[in-house]
Order: C-alpha cells, then sequence, then structure tokens
C-alpha cells in the first residue's frame, strides 16, 4: 500500500512537472522572444553559465558566443527561469531606467530565498522609498566623514593582528573577514566578536548559495545556504530586542546605526517595521556590502603586485598624504581620503576590466517588448557589464588597464555604459561606504608592507564574484623606509 500510494505521488508530481513545462515552452513559442535556447527543463544554461564564469575569462566567452550565434539579444534560462540577455549601452538603460512595476528589481528564487521577500531588491513602490530614505541616513556624505577615523584604526588593527606573527597571508580571506567586520562594527554596531564569528560563516554559506541550483534538498548548496540564513535570523532576534530595549531606555539613538535606526523607524501608520523586514535587510546589506568591497580590494593588492609602475605611483600618493600630515595626527581624515585620486582611479580601471558584479537580474511584471522582441511576463531579464565595459567604442583600446581613462577622459562616458555599482533607482547605495572602505585599506597596506605574489601568474575567475583563483596568497613584510 505505501510503495502504491508512494508511485502515484511520484506519478502525480511526473505529470504535474511535465504539463508545466510543456506549458512553459508553449507560452514562449506564441511570442515574437529572442532567439536562443532554454536548455534543459527547470536547469536550463545554469550549470554551463556558472561553470564558464568560473573559467579564466569569467563568464565573457559565454556571453561572446551567444551573441555571436544569436545577437546582442537573446534567450537562455537561468536558475530556474526563463531569461532574456540584452547586450549593449541602450540595452542597459532598457532595463536599467525601466519603472519597477514594468521590470522589477526582483531577483531570481536563489537570491529571493537567501536575502527575504522585505530586502530592498525585493521591495517596490512607496515600501521601496521609504525603507531605502532610512538606509541612506546612515550613508550620506557627513556620516561618512565620521566613519573614516574609526575604519583606519580598525584596518590597521586587523592588519597589525594578522601579521604580528605571520610572513604570508591569504587575501582573499583576509579582505572578506575585514570587510564584514567593517560593515558589523560601523554600519551595525555589532561588537560581540564571538556573534560576528558565527555570523561569518553563515554568511559564507548563505552567499554561496546565492548563485546556486535552486534544489532544496539535504547536503545541496542551496539548502546549507538556506539553513545558514535561519541561524543568521535567530542570532539577530535577540540583538534586535536588547537595541530595542536600548532605545526605549535611552541609552541609545536612532542616529547611532542603521539597525537602530530600522528599528525607530515608523511607516504611515505609525507602526513599527516588521522583523522580518529588518532581518532581511540586514542581511542584504552585510552580503552586498562585505563581498563587493572584498572582491575590490583583494583585486586592489593582485594589481599592485603585478603592475610596478601603478604600484610606485599609488605608494607616492600614500606616502605625500602622510608627509603633508599637520601635527601629531596619525589617524586618516576625511580631507586625506580626497587626495587618494591616482589610488581609486587605479579601483576604477580594476571595476572596468574585472566589474564586481558580472551583471544583474529584473524579472517583468508584464509583457514587454525591446527592439521588436517580447518579453512575456515573469521572465527574467538580465544585463551584463561586459557589453559596455569591454567596447572599443566606449573605451578605446579596452584590453589595456589605464587608469588615466579615468582622469581626463577626452570624450564623457555614455550614460549606462560603465556600472560597477548598477545605474537607476536601485543603483547600489553603499558605493562610496566601499570607495571610503578600499582607499583606506590600501592606504594601510602600501604604508606598511611590501608584499608579493606567492603565484604570479595565479588567474582571476568568478565564484561568483571575481576573485584570484587560489585566494592570492601572498609574501609580506613590514616596510623597511617610511618616508
Amino acid at each position: 500500500m505505501v510503495v502504491g500510494i508512494s508511485f502515484f505521488v511520484l506519478f502525480s508530481s511526473t505529470l504535474s512537472l511535465a504539463f508545466l513545462i510543456s506549458k512553459w515552452f508553449s507560452k514562449s513559442q506564441t511570442k515574437n522572444v529572442p532567439k536562443g535556447s532554454l536548455g534543459y527543463p527547470i536547469i536550463g544554461e545554469t550549470l554551463s553559465f556558472l561553470k564558464a564564469q568560473r573559467q579564466d575569462k569569467g563568464g565573457s566567452d559565454w556571453l561572446e558566443e551567444r551573441i555571436s550565434k544569436y545577437g546582442p539579444v537573446f534567450k537562455t534560462s537561468l536558475m530556474g527561469s526563463p531569461t532574456v540577455f540584452v547586450i549593449g549601452q541602450a540595452g542597459n538603460k532598457f532595463i536599467l531606467a525601466s519603472p519597477d512595476d514594468v521590470l522589477s528589481a526582483k531577483k531570481p528564487i536563489t537570491l529571493k530565498k537567501i536575502f527575504g521577500r522585505q530586502s530592498l531588491v525585493e521591495l517596490t513602490g512607496h515600501r521601496f522609498k521609504f525603507v531605502k530614505g532610512e538606509m541612506l541616513k546612515f550613508l550620506k556624505p557627513e556620516c561618512l566623514q565620521n566613519y573614516v577615523k574609526r575604519m583606519d584604526e580598525l584596518v590597521n588593527a586587523s592588519l597589525v593582528r594578522e601579521l604580528t606573527e605571520n610572513e604570508t597571508m591569504v587575501v582573499v580571506v583576509f579582505m572578506k573577514k575585514l570587510s564584514y567586520n567593517l560593515s558589523c562594527n560601523i554600519l551595525f554596531d555589532i561588537k560581540d566578536e564571538h556573534t560576528r564569528e558565527a555570523m561569518f560563516v553563515d554568511f559564507t554559506l548563505a552567499f554561496k548559495a546565492i548563485h546556486s541550483l535552486p534544489i532544496n534538498f539535504p547536503g545541496t548548496t542551496f539548502w546549507r545556504g538556506q539553513r545558514a540564513r535561519a541561524r543568521i535570523v535567530d542570532r539577530m532576534i535577540p540583538i534586535m530586542n536588547k537595541r530595542r530595549e536600548e532605545l526605549s531606555k535611552g541609552v541609545l539613538s536612532s542616529t547611532n546605526d542603521m539597525l537602530s535606526g530600522l528599528l525607530a523607524l515608523r511607516d504611515e501608520n505609525h507602526q513599527p517595521l516588521p522583523d522580518d523586514l529588518i532581518t532581511d535587510n540586514f542581511i542584504f546589506l552585510l552580503v552586498a556590502s562585505h563581498d563587493t568591497s572584498a572582491t575590490l580590494m583583494s583585486l586592489m593588492i593582485w594589481k599592485l603586485s603585478r603592475e610596478p609602475e601603478v604600484y610606485k605611483r599609488v605608494l607616492e600618493e600614500q606616502m605625500e598624504i602622510i608627509k603633508q600630515r599637520e601635527g601629531t595626527e596619525e589617524r586618516l581624515t576625511w580631507e586625506e581620503i580626497q587626495k587618494m585620486k591616482y589610488t581609486w582611479r587605479v579601483a576604477q580601471e580594476l571595476m572596468r576590466m574585472i566589474p564586481p558584479l558580472f551583471g544583474s537580474f529584473r524579472k517583468a511584471l508584464k509583457d514587454s517588448s525591446y527592439q521588436g522582441y517580447d518579453i512575456p511576463k515573469g521572465w527574467q531579464v538580465y544585463w551584463a557589464a561586459y557589453g559596455t565595459h569591454m567596447n572599443d567604442d566606449i573605451f578605446e583600446n579596452p584590453q589595456k588597464f589605464d587608469p588615466s581613462r579615468f582622469e581626463n577622459p577626452t570624450k564623457p562616458i555614455p550614460p549606462y555604459s560603465y556600472l560597477p555599482f548598477g545605474a537607476g533607482i536601485h543603483y547600489c547605495i553603499g558605493n562610496e561606504f566601499a570607495r571610503i572602505e578600499t582607499l583606506i585599506t590600501i592606504h594601510n597596506f602600501v604604508k606598511l608592507y611590501e608584499w608579493s605574489q606567492v603565484n604570479p601568474e595565479e588567474p582571476i575567475t568568478r565564484q561568483p564574484m571575481p576573485y584570484p583563483s587560489m585566494g592570492l596568497p601572498i609574501k609580506i613584510k613590514p616596510r623597511s623606509i617610511m618616508s
């Protein structure tokens, strides 16, 4: 009897799945959707897409193959959903400038499950603007100025602690932990080391699940990521309850940090925000802030190891800042950060050639069209930075690493062409935080240490962020001469 019931359930499920798949394919065939391949049912071309990103070219060859075969607008299927790729400046504008009720920032199921249904990338309309506005209060210039000294102290202390007894460092591991700790300390005022360490392990598992197959079966990456997310939420609830108590007693102000600000916020009905909205956005911001920044900082160390002339100019700029420092001030200031112009141009050029995000998804909330092709409601749309970042009509000799192209460009960079932080209403709200974090970290590295790569030929692969494939082990020693 049990075997019979099990067989019936399996048979019914198979028929249902077959029906959904046939409906999925037939719906696309009734419209003038772009050319391309949806790959295998459910899985689509996800495996080949993820595999290509782990190769030396970071996915650009996967993209080029399909562009040459189908053109700059083509269909595929990623992360369990049919997807239209739109490549180029006009395509970027179409996607990123579209209103939320046409192309929403709603993400694939893997991102939704990890970030949560009420994270900033899932919210729309008034709720989106309301929550985003509160977050931006802690990322505006006057707040960022106040973060500089604390950031500098934390970065310096982390480097000294890491290298007191070590002559080698695995840069990617260090940068991920550093960036995570900076966000926890400064944006959320979570200072308990045990709590941070436990959540860091779970954030690592959760991040891996974002770009995995959406198979929620014990042992899969997606399954482990969801369990890790649940543990993060379990740790956050008592922190939030204690913070609420401190706010009610006047021990803390709502301006103390972003978590306190969200907890103190009241909506249009004078009601506090629900706990799941706060935990969803805590997870979203920690993932968004710490892994993207860690990518850029790791790539900076990688590039400076390989380009002696670039390294020399960065070193000269940083040492000149120290030389001009007045009085006995030992910590960086906001004014000094603004003087790091060449160092930031190096970062800008790195993000052009190796953007932190390969691209990003939007979801069609209603039927729409682009260049004569239909985009059915419910399909995903994807823009890729590669389509403009490496376009020689926009960036002359794009394969050449040339920071000067961001100094005094002979022609302005067209809108929607340089997209390391996205564009439109969903432009990365933490871009300035990331800039300051990167500049402070590189300042401390070049001021205090000299280093060389253990593996000089180490390539970059996407995992899904672009990192040196071996974690960038370096030999490092204190700088012998400070001048």
